[in-house]
């Protein structure tokens, strides 16, 4: 996902690419329509937003993947003719209008409310001279590591270098008609003090919410009341910037912005945008807007209560690809963000970077790994699962990889760290997320009467199984001993043999009583990659009542 100059483009590739409904190549080609007809820009600029009052979050890195996607997928289409830039832009001049509840001593921050974020001390320590500073920092460095190529832009430098100067003057002249589309959205008291400038205070540096008393566009000012003074100051040079709303149509106008996408809480204001861009003489970008990222309780992830993942948690857990993967899927439907989705978002990659060597072109520009690698997705063979992987620790009760790896070796000869170091980054992940998520919520259960003699025929139908027996085998031999007890016969289901089949609630059974777990993966894969002895001696432990205290 870096969004690279290399792009290998061939005749099979690009025909396919035309005809593609993956949504980066829908969203492309709407911004190949915006110039039908005409030239295209020396650069076509995409757009991220970032609101700095807050540690960065995985869904503000979720912009940057997606629109980078976008962006490669828009490169394709055109041949890589067309120059593009990403630019991903921190709103850091905005506020402080509440204090995080995640940062360290929230009563030192008390002074600095309603104060731009750049001029908000940083709480955090370090060298960084603001709080907006540390989190426009903490930002680039998580896109760093994973290789976007972009540009940062800070909205305080912009402001005060004069980059809006122009499209400012511009406001103050159109002020009438801004103000004609933004006071019918608000309320009577909301209107009676409304302005779209925000000018910063000269006695308190802060950013104040003051109405105008006069607004003159010909020497480009606007006059308020600074706690009882008339005060007077240009709108240009960082002395005044714009509410948020405004804000955005401003920037798009002034830098000629033609991709930006945004969560679905901009949606009904996505309009607004729009008529302040093209009031300002720009034309507005065309739009993507995503669902909502939400924490464990269904909540909307925010930065500042700091619910939900960060960025760093994932990381700690789950290689930088299966974030990516997350971000490629499903768009347009809100997603839980909690600790939960991480095996099965790992997973998934792995299988979709299986499939892809094996797919041909319309296939392969359907499948996720090619919009993350920038068309050119890494050949990984991975011959373990990380759910089985998690499965393996749990029963094993490893606690460094070198446990594991007796276990996988002996499965699978041939397959060492070093001959599959995918792999072994793998085990390292998962003997971390065993000890944090995993082994504190374990609850072993005690069989009863039934399932001590399921488990008792399991083990001897495990026993009877020939040396070097595969998964299919074993899972085949636990399925026959189910199919004779009747708790688990299945009678929508039928055996090969024509009798009934097998109920999901043997093998749950199996994962409560050995494993002290709800579920887990295909059980003739974990006892092939446990191994059958090992196998037997926990169903024996588990008969001994060992495991069920």
């Amino acid at each position: 996902m870096t969004g690279s100059n290399i792009i290998d483009l061939t005749p099979e590739m690009l025909a396919a690419a035309a005809e593609s409904k993956a949504w980066p190549f829908e969203e492309a080609k709407k911004i190949i329509a915006r110039y039908k007809g005409k030239d295209f820009p020396e650069t076509v600029l995409f757009e991220t937003g970032y609101g700095p009052s807050g540690l960065p979050h995985i869904g503000t890195f979720g912009e940057v993947a997606r629109t980078t996607m976008v962006r490669h997928a828009f490169r394709v289409l055109t041949g890589n003719k067309v120059k593009t830039k990403l630019l991903c832009f921190s709103d850091d001049m905005d506020g402080m209008r509440k204090i995080p509840e995640n940062v360290p001593d929230r009563a030192a921050l008390e002074p600095y409310l309603h104060m731009p974020l750049t001029s908000v001390p940083n709480p955090f320590g370090g060298d960084y001279a603001s709080f907006a500073d540390h989190n426009n920092a903490m930002l680039c460095r998580f896109l760093d590591t994973f290789g976007f190529d972009y540009e940062f832009a800070s909205a305080t430098q912009y402001y005060k270098a004069g980059r809006f100067d122009e499209i400012l003057l511009r406001a103050a002249e159109r002020y009438d008609e801004i103000m004609g589309v933004m006071l019918p959205t608000l309320g009577p008291e909301r209107q009676a003090t409304y302005s779209p400038f925000l000018p910063i205070s000269p006695k308190s540096g802060r950013v104040l919410y003051v109405p105008m008393k006069h607004v003159d566009a010909k020497a480009g000012t606007i006059t308020f009341d600074d706690d009882g003074s008339e005060t007077t100051l240009p709108v240009t040079g960082g002395h005044v910037k714009l509410q948020w709303k405004p804000d955005f149509g401003m920037r798009w106008a002034a830098l000629g912005v033609d991709f930006e996408m945004f969560g679905k809480d901009h949606q009904t204001n996505a309009a607004i945008y729009d008529r302040i861009c093209n009031i300002l003489g720009g034309r507005a970008p065309e739009h993507f807007v995503y669902e909502l990222f939400l924490d464990e309780e269904g909540q909307k992830i925010s930065k500042s209560k700091g619910n939900g993942l960060t960025i760093d948690e994932w990381l700690t857990y789950a290689p930088t690809e299966s974030l990516g993967l997350y971000m490629y899927q499903r768009p347009r439907q809100a997603k839980k963000l909690y600790f939960d989705v991480i095996p099965k978002a790992v997973d998934e990659y792995y299988a979709f970077l299986g499939a892809y060597r094996r797919q041909d072109w319309k296939e392969r520009l359907g499948n996720p790994v090619w919009h993350m690698h920038d068309g050119n997705p890494p050949a990984i063979d991975l011959p373990v699962p990380f759910a089985l992987l998690l499965n393996l620790v749990s029963a094993s009760n490893a606690h460094d990889k070198a446990v594991l790896w007796g276990f996988i070796s002996r499965h699978a000869p041939g397959v060492t760290p070093k001959t599959h170091p995918e792999l072994d980054r793998l085990t390292g992940y998962a003997i971390r997320y065993f000890d944090d998520f995993v082994k504190p919520t374990k609850v072993y259960r005690a069989a009863d009467e039934v399932e001590r003699e399921a488990l008792a025929k399991l083990s001897e139908a495990l026993g009877a199984l020939p040396q070097g027996a595969d998964s299919e085998a074993i899972q085949n031999a636990a399925l026959n001993v189910a199919r004779r007890i009747e708790r688990y016969q299945d009678h929508s289901k039928q055996s090969p043999e024509g009798g009934p089949g097998v109920s999901v609630a043997f093998f749950q059974m199996i994962y409560q009583v050995l494993i002290g777990q709800e579920r887990g993966p295909r059980f003739g894969s974990f006892a092939a990659l446990y191994g059958i002895a090992e196998t037997r001696a926990l169903i024996e432990r588990a008969l001994a009542g060992q495991l069920a205290a």
